[in-house]
């Protein structure tokens, strides 16, 4: 390989046929007089263009295309030499970083030795080695291409916002399984909104036998085993399902307020009680109706209760997660669209009040298709007010242009799986960690159950990786007819 031509940040190699690589691949280009060299990352592979070789190609096919019968004869035994010339390939590169005597910079101003240079392959292993990233809390992603272990830091997760975004199909929610898993086994508590039940059987082996996991993971389902009493509710909580979920306007709010404190004197903060105050309170005709309309969405739900025997504390869960690590998955499979942003309110609202209080220390949140359920108000509130105290958010999703243009550019980490549609990695290039050439040529040619990893987990340096197995049960797949 010889160095070519450099613009901007931009490296273009010459490699002959000889010479095996491809798009993702590192290089090292070594300049021993100045002691330096540069970490190089393939994003393109390219026919070199050298003058002559159309006009070559032409030659060797004179008639219409059909190659001439019979025996070349090569006195000089140039054909090889030109087969050779015609087979040589461009490398379009990406300047990642500057390897100097105090480590690595990512300064791309410095220019290598045209004549003098050396370039060679970096393995994934000695690139890790150079930028430091060692490991403390281990999770292992999966494999790279040179069959090595891509290690990533479980601390790169924390306190982070994290996208996991791709195609149908192409294996997001094994990946996040993953996380969850690993994040777990470092005693992590993991809150999981799960739209479809696909993490309903992280418990279970891939056969149906309990893992290891088991007894770590608590599911949730609305109005079966997770119901509320409203007595064990902060009325700030339940204002912000009124006022979110339900939509319930300003005035009829305040009138709530007194309703609830009125109740709360009396000790009687039951649904009932509830119903019969709003019955019979002072007020206007459209707030008595208002309050009604929201009061039966509530009862409807079936996630309200007045039996305290039904009612579930998801700070109790929460509580047995934090002493040894644990998954509190939120199963909203069977669940209305209404009911669904009440449960989440609730939830978001319960997890805000315990961290606040300290009574949890932070908590990992998952969310599966979160634009189905968390209003577009919501977005910038969980990514910088719950990120202070504690929350931190995984977005999992296949249309990434459901998740607005600034959460992406405050994403910590982004798992990329295959697109083929321009307008998604479009969208997804806007993230300030990454360049989009990288994404539109690299995710592009992406396989099933490979990702594109950038940001902090891989010190912004995109490797791709195959995400390794997980032996627990398949949830959510589709149904099919023909099987």
């Amino acid at each position: 390989m010889r160095l070519y031509k450099k613009e901007g940040n931009i490296v273009e190699i010459l490699s002959f046929p000889n010479e095996t690589v491809e798009k993702g691949d590192y290089l090292l280009v070594e300049d021993g007089e100045a002691g330096k060299a540069l970490i190089v990352q393939v994003i393109d592979v390219q026919f070199a263009n050298i003058p002559g070789v159309l006009e070559e190609l032409l030659r060797s096919l004179p008639d219409g295309g059909e190659p001439i019968q019979g025996e070349d004869i090569d006195p000089l035994e140039i054909a090889p030499h030109i087969t050779y010339i015609q087979d040589a390939r461009l490398l379009v590169c990406k300047i990642r970083a500057t390897v100097e005597s105090e480590g690595l910079s990512p300064s791309s101003s410095w220019l290598p030795s045209r004549s003098q240079s050396t370039i060679r392959k970096l393995p994934i292993s000695t690139l890790f080695n150079l930028a430091g990233v060692d490991g403390k809390l281990p999770i292992i992603l999966g494999g790279t291409k040179e069959a090595s272990l891509l290690t990533i830091d479980a601390t790169a997760l924390d306190g982070t916002l994290n996208i996991i975004t791709g195609k149908k199909g192409t294996g997001k929610s094994h990946l996040s399984k993953l996380l969850i898993t690993s994040l777990m086994q470092y005693k992590a508590t993991v809150v999981v909104l799960d739209l479809n039940g696909e993490y309903t059987g992280l418990g279970m082996t891939s056969d149906g036998k309990r893992n290891a996991y088991y007894h770590k993971i608590h599911v949730l389902t609305p109005s079966q085993n997770f119901k509320v009493a409203l007595n064990q509710l902060h009325l700030n909580v339940l204002l912000n399902i009124l006022i979110n979920a339900l939509h319930l306007p300003g005035t009829s709010a305040r009138e709530f307020r007194r309703i609830w404190q009125f109740l709360k004197e009396k000790g009687n903060l039951t649904l009932h009680e509830l119903g019969e105050a709003i019955r019979n309170w002072h007020c206007n005709q459209n707030v008595r109706d208002a309050l009604f309309s929201r009061y039966y969405a509530m009862v409807n739900s079936g996630f309200f209760t007045d039996n305290p025997v039904e009612a579930t504390l998801l700070e109790e869960c929460l509580f047995k997660a934090r002493e040894e690590g644990g998954v509190i998955i939120i199963n909203l499979r069977n669940t209305s669209t209404i009911d669904r942003q009440i449960v989440v309110e609730y939830v978001l609202g319960k997890l805000v009040e315990l961290l606040t209080s300290w009574k949890l220390k932070a908590a990992f949140l998952f969310a599966e298709e979160a634009h189905l359920y968390l209003r577009e108000t919501y977005w910038d509130d969980i990514v910088t007010r719950m990120r202070h105290f504690g929350i931190f958010t995984t977005f999992i999703t296949n249309q990434p242009d459901t998740i607005r243009e600034n959460i992406y550019r405050q994403a910590d980490n982004i798992f990329l799986f295959n697109f083929t549609n321009e307008n998604d990695l479009d969208v997804v290039s806007r993230a300030a960690r990454v360049d989009a050439e990288t994404v539109k040529s690299i995710a592009r040619d992406l396989p099933p159950h490979h990702c594109l990893a950038l940001g902090k987990v891989v010190k912004d340096f995109p490797i791709v990786v195959k995400v390794k197995a997980l032996d627990v049960k398949t949830m959510g797949e589709t149904r099919l007819f023909f099987t």
